[in-house]
């Protein structure tokens, strides 16, 4: 299961305006996130690490009491239990994060459309 077809995978809304594609290993999570101009991933936190890229738009994130705006490239390392939101500004974001452990209650609705491709053989994903 080296190769990823995001497009294989079937969105899941966590927020209003906020679709995750989060395919996963042993240890390991990715989140393919989108998240629509003017949403907000609400104030919340978990216990996984979290790191990621915005790679398209303009989030504002907050962390902990620090909020700064990122552009594509600037990265974000939020610690386990540290409370955290997101809001897209000027047009819709596109960000990878990364989770450790893996969030157990992102592969419920995911698992299904992740699984159905974990072994066919001679198929990028």
């Amino acid at each position: 299961m080296p190769f990823i077809d995001l497009s294989k995978i079937k969105p899941q809304e966590i927020f209003p305006g906020t679709r995750i594609r989060a395919p996963y290993g042993e240890k390991l999570m990715l989140s393919y996130v989108e998240i629509d101009e003017g949403a907000e991933v609400p104030l919340h936190s978990h216990p996984h690490e979290q790191g990621g890229v915005v790679l398209k738009g303009q989030m504002e994130l907050t962390i902990g009491s620090e909020t700064k705006v990122l552009k594509p490239g600037s990265l974000y390392l939020i610690p386990s239990n540290m409370p955290h939101k997101a809001i897209a500004l000027a047009g819709p974001v596109k960000a990878l994060d990364v989770f450790s452990p893996i969030r157990e209650d992102y592969i419920t609705e995911n698992a299904k459309s992740f699984s159905d491709h974990k072994d066919t053989k001679d198929t990028e994903y």
